[in-house]
């Protein structure tokens, strides 16, 4: 049986620079597409805020690179009153204190905070045509990350009709400005070749450009980038060290791939220890791929010790989740029919916990 395997850039290209085609021999997932992801909010205490909706992955996930959706935008880690309570989750407060410096002060960060509490309904009920328009204000007057909400907003249509003309220059200037998540969607715009021509060199050099900023999705997406040689030449080593910065980033698809090279010794000093042990991290993350990955290892007892009813529990949590395997349907028939009702025990707990 084969262990794991990498992705591919065709597969991360056609998910939206998301997912390629996973392998085993200890080969890297079907990569999942990077999107970015807005931070959790936290309730006060005393002030209760009514729950954001996120549209994810970018729900988580989900997936979609090309088509960005809007993320928390006031990124400027400036200690002052209006940003303190929003970060307490005081965002009553917060909204108070940024209406009196926006309209007072002409505050541009004040501006992209009232736009953020309005499109995430924080302390202040949900207004995207309200959003659109603080977010405007704060970009008009230079302020990368109002720039940057603005055109996630145009990408998805909130508060105003599509308008990727307008997002591509927003992100454009925002990138200019040092927006590293501005470069990063920009830069799966160019990968998408949709909105804009497709120009893969252009979009690595804007992904290095989020990457070096410390962006571990566009980390994880240029990693791919060097192990196909798309955009950029072919370079292990570099795919691997920036699989391991964004693994570090709990990046669970860079965790993932990461575990397999460390497991293989591919671009890096085989550790098996280690890879396994960053693979059941991913797992209890619930990345599919790694609970398909770790069944394979613990099944086959290479590189850690044997637990097939462990093993084929995680094969079982794997297939509801949409990644089977033919062989480990094999290895789970073959179970005594005591053990074979342990594993799917065992499962069947992991699946009702995650649910709760």
């Amino acid at each position: 049986m084969k262990l794991l395997r990498p992705i591919s850039i065709l597969a991360f290209c056609l998910m939206m620079s998301a997912g390629a085609s996973a392998q085993i021999s200890l080969t890297p997932p079907v990569a999942q597409s990077p999107a970015a992801k807005p931070a959790a909010k936290k309730e006060a205490p005393k002030e209760k805020a009514k729950t954001p909706v996120v549209a994810k992955k970018p729900a988580a996930a989900a997936k979609p690179a090309a088509t960005p959706t809007p993320s928390s935008a006031f990124e400027d880690p400036n200690v002052d009153l209006v940003y303190g309570a929003y970060q307490r989750g005081l965002y009553k407060t917060a909204f108070d204190l940024a209406t009196t410096r926006a309209q007072y002060a002409g505050d541009p960060k004040a501006m992209t905070m009232l736009g953020e509490l309005y499109a995430n309904a924080l302390g202040i009920k949900r207004d995207y045509a309200k959003a659109a328009e603080w977010y405007k204000r704060a970009a008009d007057a230079g302020d990368r990350d109002g720039m940057f909400a603005l055109a996630m907003m145009n990408l998805a249509g909130r508060g105003g009709p599509v308008n990727r003309e307008e997002a591509v220059k927003l992100l454009a200037s925002a990138a200019k400005l040092g927006n590293p998540k501005a470069a990063y969607n920009l830069a799966l715009l160019y990968l998408d070749g949709q909105t804009l021509p497709q120009d893969l060199r252009r979009s690595a050099e804007l992904l290095r450009i989020a990457a070096d900023a410390g962006n571990p999705e566009a980390q994880y997406a240029l990693a791919t980038f060097y192990k196909e040689g798309t955009g950029v030449p072919k370079d292990i080593d570099k795919a691997v060290r920036l699989l391991q910065a964004a693994s570090l980033a709990d990046n669970v698809d860079a965790e993932v791939e990461y575990a397999i090279a460390l497991y293989n010794g591919t671009g890096t000093p085989k550790n098996e220890a280690a890879g396994v042990a960053l693979l059941r991290k991913a797992a209890r993350q619930n990345s599919p791929i790694a609970q398909n990955r770790l069944a394979r290892v613990l099944v086959s007892g290479q590189g850690t010790p044997m637990d097939k009813i462990e093993g084929l529990k995680w094969h079982i949590v794997a297939k509801t989740a949409g990644k089977g395997d033919p062989e480990l349907d094999e290895a789970l028939a073959s179970l005594s029919p005591e053990d074979r009702a342990k594993a799917q025990e065992a499962a069947r707990k992991w699946i009702g916990n995650d649910k709760k």
